[in-house]
């Protein structure tokens, strides 16, 4: 192994001619810079100089090493400079991971701003339910995590995670073009207490439970008629009129068959937690922080959040 050090005194004798004159320019000792050059003759096993008159010559191993010094040295000054760009998060790898409708609406914009200002930035997405992000996190397979956790898991107090609110996301009902409750301003939950309802199968994933503590608190079960996991296949039943549904504002509807969101109102808000999730110690990392600054400028760009009354899909 060629220490860069000693390179670089080799470089600048070949450069000034003396060692006197090299020891100034790097302000050395003459001994200092005679040293570094027999340490590195030693470890090369030739020898880098020879007398001629009363100085010293470099030999022809050490123009040899001189060479292709320039082009090690240049390459170290590219891996510093890439070192430097990662440690203020303009290069690097950055691992991010999200259930479905959250890498469709949040990460996929957050990955192209991070990729229009840090071109040196690589970042690779992975989707995951709540659980299973939590372990990519634990395996260091993820760096971020956006999900909408389960109430108490893992518990706030976990010292594994740093876990913060990425934005409260609101939860619209989902009704068909034409329906008596399209036409309102907003609707209260309890006045589709005898319509059927399209929802995932209990316990798939935590919209089930999310609807079913929701209608509960509005005093009646939803009558469960369909069941499907898409957030598509749900907005395609309740389009073609099979019932209702509670529909994530972040989530785009397809265009056809044609349904309308109708805010909620007349109790607690409807609404899902979505948190970010890291590693703790990690937030202030410079990749991280630009990832999640990334995330929060995802959110603010969705004007659907602030409170649209009402969405209207059509063909």
């Amino acid at each position: 192994m060629i220490d860069p050090r000693r390179l670089h005194v080799l470089r600048a004798v070949h450069q000034h001619g003396t060692v006197t004159a090299a020891a100034a320019a790097l302000h050395l000792t003459p001994s200092a810079v005679s040293h570094h050059l027999r340490e590195m003759a030693r470890e090369l096993k030739v020898p880098l100089v020879e007398p001629q008159g009363r100085g010293i010559r470099l030999t022809g191993a050490a123009h040899l090493v001189v060479q292709h010094g320039d082009a090690l040295m240049a390459r170290w000054e590219e891996a510093e400079s890439a070192l430097e760009s990662y440690r203020a998060g303009e290069a690097g790898l950055l691992r991010m991971c999200a259930f479905p409708s959250a890498v469709t609406s949040l990460l996929a914009p957050a990955t192209a701003i991070l990729r229009a200002r840090h071109p040196g930035l690589t970042v690779e997405i992975a989707q995951c339910e709540a659980p299973q992000g939590f372990d990519m996190l634990m395996s260091t397979d993820a760096d971020i995590a956006v999900l909408a956790p389960p109430d108490g898991f893992p518990h706030p107090g976990d010292s594994r995670f740093d876990q913060e609110s990425l934005v409260e996301e609101p939860l619209d009902l989902l009704v068909p073009a034409g329906h008596p409750l399209a036409g309102r301003a907003d609707v209260r939950l309890e006045e589709t207490a005898d319509h059927d309802w399209v929802l995932p199968f209990p316990d798939s994933c935590d919209h089930h439970r999310r609807v079913s503590v929701f209608c509960g608190m509005a005093g009646f079960s939803p009558r469960v008629a369909h069941h499907v996991q898409e957030w598509s296949a749900m907005a395609a039943l309740v389009g073609h009129g099979l019932g209702v549904t509670l529909f994530p504002r972040l989530v785009t509807p397809p265009a056809e068959p044609a349904v309308v969101r109708v805010p909620v109102t007349g109790g607690p808000p409807l609404s899902r937690r979505l948190l970010t999730c890291v590693r703790r110690g990690s937030r202030q990392h410079p990749l991280v922080r630009r990832g999640l600054d990334a995330l929060a400028e995802a959110v603010a760009a969705h004007t659907s959040l602030p409170g649209r009354d009402r969405e209207a899909v059509a063909p």
